[in-house]
């Protein structure tokens, strides 16, 4: 007895849309185009609608950017200040970068990151002193001094013994 009434109403409320469509689209907006759009910087692409496209279009220089990139370029802007061109190029820049070299070397790009990193951390600051002995400046008191490794001799000795079996 459920099943027949839920059939029911399943059935009325569906004849009644049949019956309002010419009410619906009339009360609702035309659905917008979307079209396919890729970044200039990242280079990922989505589907837009021309509306939204021609929004960051007119912010970011008539340039198209997806939202990560949009993020990205608002936060370097507070950093340099407020210029938004600045900010774009300086952002777009690293993207190309990472598409060419990061994509094909991500370990060497990695290690390229990280010394940039330690070069703007170290920017001021002086280099500590070693504080190795031999740097020390100490007064010579005589005796012998080593002039060189004694590890080649010893390895020469270990070579020329001859292992009996």
């Amino acid at each position: 007895m459920n099943s027949d009434i839920l059939k029911r109403t399943m059935s009325e409320i569906s004849y009644e849309w049949m019956n309002d469509e010419e009410s619906i689209d009339a009360n609702l907006p035309p659905i917008s185009e979307v079209e396919n759009a890729k970044c200039e910087c990242c280079g990922m692409s989505d589907e837009y609608t021309s509306e939204y496209i021609d929004q960051v279009r007119k912010k970011y220089s008539g340039k198209w950017i997806c939202g990560l990139c949009v993020d990205a370029v608002k936060e370097e802007a507070q950093k340099n200040g407020g210029k938004n061109e600045e900010a774009l190029c300086t952002h777009m820049s690293a993207c190309s970068k990472f598409n060419k070299f990061g994509r094909a070397y991500p370990v060497l790009y990695q290690a390229e990151a990280m010394r940039e990193m330690l070069k703007k951390n170290t920017k001021g600051i002086m280099r500590a002193n070693s504080i190795s002995p031999r740097d020390r400046i100490m007064p010579k008191r005589g005796g012998i001094a080593r002039t060189n490794s004694c590890i080649p001799a010893i390895t020469k000795e270990m070579n020329d013994l001859n292992i009996v079996t």
